[in-house]
């Protein structure tokens, strides 16, 4: 309607730097949104699954870029994919790899706890990933209650008789391990020491496979400390199974505005 080409995006969260250019606040209308999303898909449905990525990743600039993208869309059709150097489309493409390796790690990085019989566990990944973790958890563990909490985004993936729901949580204090999940996390220890080959031991190999920024929630990488707690465990929230919750891989109301897990 005003007919603008912005030189930058900023939400709520972050804090508006010192500009000469004007300033305007835009906010969200959902009606909105999804008549410029069914457009999207009008025109290419590739295109649509792309942003929908592409929205989750820790891209620079990330609102900056999906404009183009959707500018460039509009103005010459989805032609342009064919050619990821392209200045619109690489930025987009780079980023979505970069997620792509992360879920993959993910998958098999991911160390769950017993918690009075729900398991538990924390990750810490750059890009917004538990929306698409969601559907591979909730098929692998189908017939347990679960809950994943991703603490950089603070997004928390709840999982209970087929149904599961994304809540955002400001801060998630665990309860301390009981006695017996601490007796499995040193078996799981020794079981990741002595498969190791010490003669073969090449830690520049595994770096690569196995990243260090991984292993801050990694059982067999934990110090003892953190592995045996103390005698008199301090007390914490105990979390709950959702309840009259939407069916495998929908969201309710009150989840986040986040794509669905549909990829």
């Amino acid at each position: 309607m005003h007919k603008e080409f912005p030189i930058a995006f900023y939400d709520d969260e972050e804090c508006c730097l010192l500009t000469l250019d004007p300033v305007r606040s835009v906010s969200t209308v959902p009606e909105h949104a999804e008549r410029v999303y069914r457009s999207i898909r009008q025109r290419s449905n590739r295109a649509a699954q792309l942003l929908q990525r592409a929205f989750l990743t820790c891209m620079d600039q990330k609102e900056q870029h999906l404009y183009l993208f959707v500018r460039k869309l509009y103005r010459e059709g989805d032609s342009f994919l064919h050619n990821h150097s392209d200045s619109a489309y690489y930025p987009i493409a780079k980023a979505l790899r970069h997620m792509s390796g992360e879920l993959e790690k993910l998958r098999g990085f991911v160390r769950f706890s017993d918690y009075n019989g729900v398991l538990g566990a924390e990750i810490e990944p750059k890009n917004r990933v538990l929306p698409l973790l969601r559907r591979h958890f909730c098929d692998r563990y189908a017939n347990e209650s679960f809950f994943i909490y991703d603490r950089t985004h603070r997004d928390l993936l709840l999982y209970t008789k087929g149904s599961s729901r994304i809540l955002r949580v400001d801060s998630l204090q665990l309860a301390l391990p009981s006695e017996e999940e601490t007796h499995y996390r040193h078996l799981w220890q020794q079981f990741y020491n002595r498969i190791t080959i010490q003669e073969r031991y090449n830690p520049r190999c595994q770096n690569t496979f196995l990243p260090k920024r991984y292993r801050g929630t990694m059982t067999e990488f934990q110090p003892q400390a953190t592995i045996t707690p103390p005698k008199s465990p301090a007390t914490a929230p105990t979390l709950s199974a959702p309840t009259a919750t939407p069916a495998l891989g929908t969201h309710p109301k009150s989840a986040p505005s986040v794509p669905e897990s549909g990829f």
